[in-house]
């Protein structure tokens, strides 16, 4: 398939191929999110303590962190179409073991398996993601990462939902895994052939990125250059920014259902909901934030976002009940859905860097702050409760505001 057929507009061929690489996003999405629900469950059934559990909740962030230097290889052995397909296959089977775990290292062990592979799969998923778009000849990705969070949702819905009628854990991520490996393994044969460079003969331009931990923008094609001072010092501001930002985002995902549940006495199905307010409105962010940026600068987006999750959360636990912590997950999941983007967009511009070296050091860091927030939101939950383990969002939408400032506020990048 030639990138000249972009001129005259995507062919049949193409078209099939986006579809099945957004099929692969929306799938890879909901994977992990059917499981969230379930955490009180899981918590219940091993009897462990918030720190405890916490701790297991790390593996998956190890996982991710580790694995992710394999990715490449990965891809230039097996290629991204098959990598991204099939690794998501292998993901659910990884994701089938947690019902069967008798104690919290095994668990903690599937979820490292699962964060692995799930790692590896984001990164192959986005490298056809931008094989397509390379033939497209225009931005694509945004649409692609929308369809992650959309697919979040369906997951966390379809796990609030089987909690609700108390349906087994392993019945339930049975069909999970049933279901998603299917279409995996039928979007695959609509994939791109070929080796993944195929079309880096025309070099696409550069393009915003979507407000998501798992994409990066295509590096510079600049020479290496002497990191000063000033450059480390707004690299680490921004590293702190993207760790804000997994701080509320892991808030969402793993505690969430547990607050509603333990502290307010909320039945399960209700509690699931807690992650599915959290990631439907950092959809809508996602998918509205472009325009939004564009108009406004994400240096203020951003600022007004950390204000809106700190405002948002700190009210819901002040008067907690199900419907303000609802909101108030709702609202911090809105206020931090450009963040990444934004101090990924900055740190890729720093002077004084080699070219890819800033965004490199934040998608670390963010990754990093997915490893800490668990333990450091359980141990403080285990000491003075969880209502006051949540105030981590609060502190981060803070700092958030407060350094806002270091982000470049062009309208786009």
């Amino acid at each position: 398939m030639s990138a000249t057929a972009s001129l005259t507009g995507p062919t049949r061929r193409l078209r099939l191929a986006r579809a099945a690489v957004a099929a692969l996003f929306l799938t890879n999405g909901a994977v992990f999110f059917n499981l969230v629900p379930r955490y009180p469950q899981v918590k219940a059934d091993l009897g462990v303590s918030n720190t405890i559990f916490g701790t297991a909740l790390a593996g998956y962030p190890i996982g991710a962190l580790l694995a992710g230097l394999l990715a490449g290889a990965a891809i230039r052995r097996f290629r991204s179409a098959r990598v991204a397909a099939f690794g998501i296959v292998l993901t659910t089977a990884a994701m089938l073991t947690v019902p069967f775990a008798p104690n919290w290292f095994a668990f903690g062990c599937a979820l490292f398996a699962a964060g692995a592979l799930d790692a590896i799969v984001d990164v192959a998923q986005n490298a056809h993601g931008l094989r397509v778009q390379r033939l497209y000849r225009r931005s694509i990705l945004n649409s692609l990462h929308g369809l992650w969070s959309v697919g979040a949702v369906i997951g966390g819905l379809m796990g609030s939902a089987a909690a609700g009628v108390r349906m087994p854990l392993a019945l339930h991520l049975g069909i999970s895994a049933v279901l998603f490996s299917l279409v995996a393994v039928a979007a695959y044969r609509f994939l791109l052939p070929g080796p993944d460079d195929a079309e880096r003969a025309e070099r696409a331009e550069p393009q915003d990125l979507p407000g998501d931990r798992r994409a990066a923008p295509p590096a510079r094609p600049e020479g290496r250059r002497q990191a000063s001072g000033a450059a480390v010092r707004m690299l680490a501001a921004l590293g702190v920014l993207a760790a804000c930002g997994a701080l509320v985002e892991d808030a969402g995902a793993s505690w969430g259902a547990l607050f509603l549940s333990g502290d307010l006495g909320a039945h399960a199905a209700v509690a699931g909901l807690a992650v599915v307010a959290f990631q439907t409105a950092m959809t809508v962010g996602r998918l509205t934030g472009d325009r939004v940026v564009d108009r406004f600068g994400q240096r203020t987006v951003v600022r007004a976002g950390g204000v809106l999750a700190a405002a948002g959360m700190g009210a819901a636990l002040a008067v907690p009940s199900t419907a303000t912590v609802l909101a108030g997950f709702a609202l911090a999941g809105l206020g931090v859905a450009t963040l990444v983007p934004a101090a990924m967009h900055t740190a890729d511009e720093l002077p004084g860097l080699s070219s890819g070296t800033g965004l490199t050091v934040v998608s670390w860091l963010l990754r990093g702050g997915f490893l800490l927030s668990p333990l450091l939101v359980g141990a403080v939950a285990d000491l003075a409760g969880l209502r006051v383990g949540l105030l981590s969002v609060v502190v981060a939408g803070v700092v958030t505001a407060v350094l806002a400032r270091v982000l470049v506020n062009r309208s786009s990048g």
